[in-house]
């Protein structure tokens, strides 16, 4: 029945308003006007095909084709537009209506109907309202009833119009010509000028009359007094082409709407098209242009039997009034029944026990009747045609994105449109818009933006599925194809980040502050479960990752999530190393919490920052807001697991994990004493310019015999440090080198070397010389004679003034010498550790928020991995925040 619905919608009105639309704009340009018209159309219709046939298709028509492709947001503003749209246009019918009852009925100006004269119903605006709302009690009744009715009913109606039809093509060639009374015009202002002419002539079929007719002559509509123009014309005509979605919007209520739909709506479209431009030639070649602007009945005077024609134009736009009415209250019964606005409409998803939404049909009832205050016709018919033209051009754009997003599960039966259909439509629309009323079409596309955000803030999530994902995935698939790692070049280096995680709960300060210093790169979360999946009934992780996303989410960090289960953290992490990222886009640096025995903190569940990190809960909801394990804290405040000394690996795995990513040439830091940051107090607590400082030491402390600053290490962190000094929060923080040199060594010429590389590496820090004589004087002392200090050939190099090398060119062997763990690393005093600690600490006023730290690499000879770890932590040992940073390539560069 879905082809009867929109059938006679347009057909039938256009019987009315075909006279008015040739009178004004000439055969040529209706002509035109219907081209357009059914070019936007059927652009549209295609896409309604091809949505209603991929699937079961609920209330709510073109509501439920826009939410289910587009989401809430748009599928709610729009519905809500689409609904107000139905509203007006039942509204415009029932005015109609009324106006043509009254042209019949009404009484003369004068007040006097002649003697035998139909002419007896009281003219004016109240009067035209009371009719108004008895035609709108009439169709509210017949809606309550339900769809069954309405359909017995318009199927009645269907019969009476094709009968009309008919007669009215006969009369064309059966009824002879005659001169034919024109309504009264309105009168001329001060009386002056020529007088509207009173009669007009049906000519029959006359090639002069024919090419009187050809060429637009826009005149005054006799109706409103208003001056008519191309737009106005085409606002009034395309209303009559509105009914393509009628059938959708009862798709609730069909047997089985992926089949009547496409069906019955390309078969009105093209009927009615046919009908159009029949009628629109027929008149054009039978009837003069005064009777064609000055009489918009005119066909009930010339044809066969003239009441035929009212009956038919009462019944088609009684119709249209009842279909509109209806689809407006299944709109808003499907808006209501998403629950997108919450509890404002949750009385209209009430419904009777035959399934009528009797809510939704009185609220729409109320808000037709408010329209009708109007009055007139043509007041409403462009804010109408614009509520329709961005509907059908949300439809298609709904299709667009469904062909775009290349979703398997986007099959439709109906083939028959491509993406090239939907651009034009949507353009086609989106042009008729600004054409027929640009500041209407500008309030209302404003209007929709304001009703996407509130529903965006307000609504509750849905399980709809989101078109932009699939939009996203194809995208970025296509260009991580085209992601080339060959092409990869220094100048465009980035930090991308893989942070092991071993709980969140204690790592909240060190995942916020990577998150600042990745730069627009990759940021992955990393954990290893440990366990074996051959004693596990399922995979344990995969219920996890709902609550790391929603970590991410809450701690408004841009990272991805990437667990896995292994036997081992250190076979766990190789496996991240190995598959995280895709393509161009995987971690160049590995960044890990420093093995040590501090106490962990529950930053999670702190009061003091659960404003900041948790989301409000609902006082119903009892679940925790994340299900990661509690920290299980030993009597002596040790974490407590399942390896050496309460944790999970032992100090030997840790320092393998280190050398293991080394081995796979990935940049490592390790990060100690995040637990004191919070980067909210840290950032506010500095307000001012110069208050916040970072700390940079490019040396190897574990080198005292070697004080390079120009290796591949030292200038990663250097641009480690930069790339912290660019974040937006992180800018008014001053950067400090500090440069070790002993005695012997011009301080200034090492000083004036640094500040030259800053200034050719475009970073802007501070620098300031550090003598470290008593310090590197204990390591010698425990050295003995045998390790006299051999000046290495970078020092001899660096007093040389560099000799003819740039600054990142190192002699042969250098980038190893540096870079390699010293083979007296055993032989570093706890004395010369702590005096360089001391040494940093002293350097510290004020003191920064952050340290970076030289990390050599660790010894090739495994059994000193636990004298490596412990150097390390007697040399940041207190000094707050620090990253030990080792890098492997190149980062900078001082080409263009």
């Amino acid at each position: 029945m879905s082809h009867l619905f929109s059938l006679f919608r347009g057909v039938l009105f256009y019987q009315s308003s075909h006279s008015f639309v040739v009178g004004q704009c000439g055969l040529y340009q209706a002509i035109a006007m219907f081209l357009v018209a059914y070019f936007i159309i059927s652009m549209t219709v295609l896409s309604v095909c091809a949505i209603s046939t991929n699937g079961a298709l609920d209330a709510g028509g073109a509501y439920y084709m826009i939410s289910r492709a587009l989401g809430p947001e748009f599928g709610g503003s729009l519905g809500v537009m689409f609904f107000l749209a139905n509203v007006c246009s039942s509204a415009l019918y029932i005015l109609g209506l009324v106006e043509a009852i009254v042209a019949t009925f009404g009484l003369p100006e004068d007040g006097v109907s002649p003697a035998g004269s139909l002419q007896v119903l009281p003219a004016g605006y109240w009067w035209s309202l009371l009719y108004a709302t008895g035609i709108l009690l009439l169709c509210l009744l017949v809606c309550l009833v339900g769809a069954e009715i309405y359909a017995k009913a318009s199927f009645i109606i269907f019969l009476v119009v094709m009968l009309v039809l008919a007669t009215i093509f006969i009369s064309f060639f059966a009824v002879r010509p005659r001169t034919i009374l024109l309504p009264a015009a309105p009168p001329i202002l001060n009386g002056t000028g020529p007088q509207p002419p009173t009669m007009a002539n049906f000519t029959g079929f006359k090639l002069n009359t024919l090419l009187g007719n050809l060429d637009a002559d826009y005149a005054v509509d006799y109706t409103t007094g208003t001056m008519m123009s191309f737009a106005t014309v085409f606002a009034v005509m395309f209303n009559g082409c509105t009914g393509i979605m009628a059938g959708s919007n009862m798709s609730g209520d069909l047997k089985n709407p992926s089949y009547s739909i496409p069906r019955g709506t390309i078969t009105a479209v093209i009927f009615t098209f046919i009908i159009y431009n029949l009628l629109s030639l027929m008149v054009a070649c039978s009837c003069d242009r005064i009777l064609l602007q000055r009489d918009y009945s005119f066909l009930r005077d010339i044809n066969v039997w003239n009441p035929l024609v009212t009956v038919g134009v009462y019944s088609s736009t009684m119709s249209a009034a009842m279909s509109n009415l209806i689809g407006a209250s299944r709109i808003l019964y499907a808006l209501a029944r998403d629950d997108l606005f919450g509890t404002v409409l949750s009385p209209a998803k009430k419904t009777s026990g035959n399934g009528n939404p009797w809510v939704s049909v009185l609220l729409s009832w109320f808000l037709v009747q408010l329209v009708l205050f109007t009055g007139k016709l043509n007041t409403i018919a462009s804010i109408v045609t614009i509520f329709f033209l961005l509907v059908y051009a949300a439809v298609d754009l709904a299709c667009l994105a469904l062909e775009w997003a290349s979703a398997p599960n986007f099959r439709p039966t109906f083939r028959y449109f491509t993406w090239h259909t939907c651009v034009l439509g949507i353009v086609g629309c989106a042009v008729m818009m600004f054409l027929i009323n640009s500041i209407y079409a500008s309030a209302s596309i404003a209007f929709m933006l304001l009703l996407l955000l509130l529903i965006h803030y307000l609504s509750p999530t849905s399980s709809w599925g989101y078109i932009s994902q699939a939009l996203i995935f194809h995208q970025v698939r296509k260009y991580l194809l085209m992601l080339d790692v060959r092409k990869d070049h220094v100048k465009f280096w980035r930090p991308q980040v893989l942070l092991m995680v071993s709980n969140p709960r204690s790592s909240v300060g060190l995942i916020t502050f990577i998150n600042d210093i990745k730069k627009s790169g990759l940021y992955v979360l990393g954990h290893v479960q440990l366990g074996d999946l051959d004693t596990l009934p399922s995979d344990p992780l995969q219920c996890r990752y709902d609550s790391w996303l929603s970590l991410v989410d809450h701690l408004n960090i841009k990272a991805f999530v990437n667990l896995t289960l292994a036997d081992s953290v250190r076979h766990g992490v190789q496996h991240l190393l190995f598959i995280s990222g895709l393509g161009g886009m995987r971690p160049n640096t590995l960044v890990l919490g420093f093995y040590d025995d501090c106490t962990p903190k529950d930053k999670l569940t702190d009061p003091a920052l659960a404003d900041a990190t948790v989301p409000t809960q609902d006082p119903e909801d009892e679940r925790p807001p994340y299900h990661f394990p509690a920290l299980r804290v030993s009597i002596d405040g040790k974490e407590e697991g399942n390896g050496e000394n309460g944790k999970v690996m032992g100090p030997q795995e840790y320092v393998a994990v280190i050398a293991d990513a080394m081995k796979m040439m990935k940049n490592v830091a390790l990060a100690r004493y995040f637990h004191q940051f919070d980067r909210a107090s840290t950032i506010s607590s500095s307000p001012g310019k110069g208050a916040l400082y970072v700390d940079v030491w490019p040396v190897n402390l574990l080198r005292p015999d070697s004080s390079s600053y120009v290796d591949t290490c030292s200038l990663f962190l250097l641009q480690l440090a930069c790339v912290l000094n660019m974040v937006r929060a992180w800018r008014h923080a001053r950067l400090r080198l500090f440069l070790c040199v002993e005695e012997g060594r011009s301080l200034r010429g090492s000083e004036g070397k640094l500040g030259q590389l800053l200034k050719e590496l475009r970073i802007k820090a501070n620098v300031y010389t550090v003598p470290w004589d008593q310090q590197v004087a204990l390591h010698w002392q425990r050295q003995g004679e045998a390790g006299k200090r051999r000046p290495s050939r970078q020092s001899r190099r660096e007093e040389e003034g560099l000799g003819k090398k740039g600054l990142f060119e190192e002699e042969e062997g250098d980038a190893d010498y540096v870079n390699s763990f010293p083979s007296n690393a055993t032989r570093l005093s706890d004395e010369y550790l702590s005096a360089v600690n001391r040494l940093i600490l002293e350097q510290a006023h004020p003191p920064p928020a952050v340290r970076f730290l030289y990390l050599p690499r660790p010894p090739a000879d495994t059994r000193r991995y636990t004298a490596y770890l412990r150097q390390l932590e007697l040399l940041t040992k207190d000094l707050g925040p620090t990253l030990l940073i080792h890098g492997v390539t190149p980062v900078l560069t001082t080409d263009l």
